[in-house]
């Protein structure tokens, strides 16, 4: 499973042209669920907007991606919304473009130019990081296992998420995808330590 890029937080732009007025909305959207939810909180915040156009590129194993003009003509508002999205090669994210329509036509180019400009604006200022795939490794042992512990995770360019240190030492790190089986086999095989270990199914996290 690929790593891939996507955006970090919400990121926002306004363009006016010929009274027109183009709010663009930039999100992280990681379900068609969770980009519905966005999508119908900017429509209830700007209900006498014109048109809410959009796009969104959603999926890790199998991408799906939609364009919607809502009302604009074909292709000028929800496709180049769109083909900024790729040209950043972000997935896992939701942009929208609102417009109150200031009473003079744009025509097809100007519109695509301007939804174009609207989405890129926002797709400039966002914060974009790579997701690479991992799993989750829990590891308790007895403090004085640290240094073999410490060890491993260096070994295998591990990332330590959370720490909790009672009777035992508890980690909960991060391994890269193709390391963790190695490294999970090593933990194993030091069960008569009191090492003890668990390994949860892939998912994505910063680079390491």
């Amino acid at each position: 499973m690929d790593s891939f890029l996507t955006i970090s937080a919400i990121t926002k732009s306004e363009l006016n042209e010929k009274n027109s007025k183009f709010l663009g909305f930039l999100f992280p959207a990681s379900s068609t669920g969770i980009f519905e939810q966005h999508l119908n909180a900017i429509k209830q915040k700007y209900p006498d907007a014109t048109h809410h156009c959009y796009a969104y590129r959603i999926g890790l194993k199998q991408l799906s991606e939609f364009a919607n003009d809502d009302g604009e003509p074909g292709g000028t508002a929800g496709l180049p919304i769109l083909n900024k999205l790729k040209s950043y090669d972000i997935q896992n994210a939701g942009l929208v473009v609102v417009r109150y329509y200031g009473g003079t036509k744009l025509g097809k180019q100007g519109l695509i130019k301007v939804y174009g400009t609207c989405a890129e604006l926002c797709l400039e200022q966002s914060v974009i990081v790579k997701l690479v795939p991992a799993r989750i490794i829990k590891i308790q042992y007895p403090y004085n296992e640290s240094n073999r512990i410490d060890k491993l995770i260096n070994k295998y360019d591990c990332r330590i998420e959370k720490t909790e240190y009672l009777a035992d030492v508890s980690y909960k790190v991060s391994c890269p995808a193709e390391n963790a089986a190695e490294m999970f086999t090593e933990l194993s095989n030091y069960e008569h330590l009191g090492i003890k270990s668990n390994m949860e199914e892939i998912h994505f996290t910063p680079a390491f």
